[in-house]
């Protein structure tokens, strides 16, 4: 199954590549790469991860890389990862925010 990376996933990636780059840009592509790479799994399982209860969807699950929420949705046809967040904050309300649309 093919894996996409929406806009309001990617934007993440950028913030805490910057962030962690601070102290280290080794460490910092080796978190990037290591939260990308959970796309073989999505791609391979896209059932593998946990509901995101908050929002109650079996379509929408998750994964955790280090310290960071991987939410992605399952489609029929594909996989959208919708978002990259730190376990640390709290989500947005509504997937409005995170959604393609």
């Amino acid at each position: 199954m093919k894996v996409y990376w929406t806009n309001t996933a990617i934007g993440p990636l950028t913030d805490i590549y910057e962030y962690i780059a601070g102290n280290s840009q080794r460490y910092a592509h080796r978190m990037v790469d290591r939260i990308t790479g959970r796309s073989i799994q999505l791609a391979t399982f896209p059932e593998s991860g946990q509901i995101v209860l908050e929002y109650g969807d079996p379509s929408i699950p998750k994964v955790i890389e280090g310290s960071y929420r991987v939410i992605y949705q399952i489609q029929a046809n594909h996989i959208d990862v919708l978002a990259v967040i730190h376990t640390a904050r709290q989500l947005p309300r509504t997937l409005k925010t995170l959604s393609l649309a």
